[in-house]
């Protein structure tokens, strides 16, 4: 691995990190950052979906002892913690397989006609103003919050917000931005809505991660595991820092910043698209 490599893999692995979990496109922001670098091809395509891996790795991380108690939950002899652990399990299959099975059939469909600048940019704008309409609903109504808990959510709203998710096979759109700001919508609290884009976040991205390096497994060699694993682990660091900071962020704040960040990114999509500067089809 080269000195020029090992750059582009930490500033990747930082866009990553950094975008994965916040409203605003890590897909995007991916795209943005490999075109100003240079790494374009179809290699590098690969790398942006295999650092993923770490972001994932960070949420796991984080929300460890939740995740092992829920595993053993579900053979526990205690009937409450038993069911709570299945419930838990149930929902975020359920939240995960509207997004799965579409990715799957529309994938490729996606990749040919919506990575190119306008589509991108409209997403960034269209997820942007549905971000304030949000913030804007619930700060209105005071029966906008039904669900105050991961715990609390039923299989309908799970669906609805995998529903959301689906949304995010949109480049631009923001996976999590998608279902934190669906869930808000739907009913969960700032709070819940967001932990569970985290939690959904672990099947969804291991899923598209290990379909993806199955896929283009022919275009990989030993020689990339330097700058892969570089990558990850540096996905790994800034996505934990960030997870950590949005959930203490959403106990006292909205995502209206976000918003405003989404209109004005969009804009410059498509400024720099107009002039030339950034190749925004990959």
């Amino acid at each position: 691995m080269d000195t020029h490599t090992a750059f582009v893999a930490i500033i990747l692995g930082l866009v990553e990190g950094i975008t994965e979990f916040l409203p605003i496109s890590s897909t995007g922001h991916l795209i943005l950052a490999a075109s100003l670098l240079g790494w374009v091809s179809d290699k590098a395509k690969v790398f942006e979906i295999a650092i993923q891996s770490g972001a994932i790795l960070a949420v796991m991380w984080h929300y460890r002892v939740r995740l092992i108690g829920v595993v053993e939950g579900l053979t526990s002899r205690q009937l409450a913690r038993r069911t709570a652990a299945w419930r838990f399990s149930r929902n975020l299959l359920i939240a995960f397989l509207p997004a799965a099975l579409l990715g799957l059939v529309f994938a490729s469909a996606i990749k040919r006609h919506l990575f190119a600048p306008v589509p991108v940019a409209l997403a960034f704008i269209i997820g942007g103003l549905v971000i304030l309409w949000a913030e804007q609903r619930q700060a209105a109504r005071a029966d906008a919050i039904r669900v105050r808990t991961v715990e609390a959510m039923t299989a309908l709203d799970a669906l609805k917000v995998g529903a959301a998710q689906a949304f995010a096979l949109i480049p631009g759109t923001s996976r999590s931005g998608a279902t934190i700001i669906g869930g808000m919508l739907f009913g969960l609290s700032r709070i819940a809505a967001t932990e569970f884009s985290f939690f959904l976040a672990i099947p969804t991205l291991l899923a598209a991660t290990g379909y993806d390096l199955l896929k283009h497994r022919a275009l990989l060699s030993a020689a990339d595991v330097p700058a892969f694993g570089l990558g990850m682990a540096v996905s790994f660091v800034s996505a934990l820092v960030v997870v950590r900071w949005l959930l203490r962020y959403v106990g006292g704040h909205s995502f209206v910043p976000f918003a405003w960040y989404r209109l004005a990114f969009g804009a410059s999509v498509l400024v720099t698209a107009k002039m030339g500067w950034v190749n925004w089809a990959g």
